[in-house]
């Protein structure tokens, strides 16, 4: 059984491209800091892990996933080899998402990717028109269950 279940941090915003198929497919390739069980010398240390989507979960990762995002992924382990400009043979490994959750709210994850880039963080409430829950999650108004990502 090939499978894979990572939590970790987005490094940077997901790189998005199209096929260039007749129904063009969305790839989105991103790597995830993943902090290892066990700290070395008393610091924390991380593995970097690329990852890709395919299709709807990339449309997701493009729409949603961004720079300093903590979430969570199931996919697989792809490995792959291909021979560089240099002649070398380079291989290759990466997970292939599956699906996509969120595990931190969206405030606490806005502090942390302003806090990364050095930006003052976010106060107040959201702006696609719904109020903040003392827990910090968003309440959803009623009727945009179909804009929603997931059901």
């Amino acid at each position: 059984m090939n499978k894979v279940t990572l939590i970790g941090r987005l490094t940077r915003d997901p790189d998005i491209r199209y096929s260039q198929a007749a129904e063009p497919l969305c790839i989105a390739r991103y790597t995830l800091a993943v902090d290892r069980r066990f700290k070395k010398d008393q610091d924390q240390s991380a593995d970097f892990i690329s990852c890709v989507a395919f299709g709807r979960q990339g449309e997701f990762a493009e729409k949603y996933l961004h720079q300093g995002m903590k979430i969570a992924v199931n996919g697989r382990i792809q490995t792959g080899s291909y021979t560089n400009k240099e002649g070398q043979k380079v291989y290759t490994t990466e997970v292939v998402i599956e699906d996509h959750e969120f595990v931190e709210s969206k405030a606490a994850s806005e502090a942390s990717r302003d806090s990364s880039q050095g930006s003052p963080t976010f106060q107040g409430g959201s702006s696609s028109g719904g109020e903040s829950a003392p827990d910090g999650f968003m309440n959803i108004p009623e009727g945009i269950e179909e804009e929603l990502p997931f059901s």
